[in-house]
């Protein structure tokens, strides 16, 4: 009777044990974000990349985007370096993605003279790539 009794509780706890993590490992990562909302900023910033002189401003633009999907997925992280690092297992494409990051922050933090068209294309498809992966643009 008292080893039925141990079995039970034991049963409990584990039932009880494994709905807390499952609570929260749900509440880790919401089960959608405003595709809608994302894909109309996705087109307002793409419109920057038809005048040479807008295109850092399109960079930087992508860049708070995909920020934007990281912290509303709830990735960890006090900047958006650290929140990528948390992410990297979930994108499918880093290079690109750190490449386009790392644009930007030349972009903001340094004297760069963004003159490479191949360059701004490499790092928008990258943060394209970043949102379809984190479900914030349709694939």
């Amino acid at each position: 009777m008292i080893t039925y009794s141990w079995q039970l509780v034991a049963v409990l706890l584990a039932v009880l044990l494994v709905l807390l993590v499952s609570g929260v490992i749900a509440k880790r990562r919401p089960s959608k974000l405003n595709q809608e909302q994302f894909g109309a900023k996705w087109h307002e910033l793409q419109s920057l990349c038809a005048d040479k002189k807008t295109w850092p401003l399109a960079v930087i633009n992508a860049d708070k985007l995909v920020d934007d999907a990281l912290k509303k997925q709830r990735y960890k992280g006090k900047t958006m370096g650290e929140r990528l690092v948390s992410a990297q297992h979930d994108l499918s494409s880093n290079d690109t993605i750190w490449f386009g990051h790392k644009l930007r922050n030349k972009l903001v933090h340094e004297d760069y003279k963004l003159n490479s068209k191949s360059d701004v294309k490499s790092a928008l498809l990258g943060f394209l790539q970043a949102l379809r992966d984190l479900g914030a643009i349709k694939k």
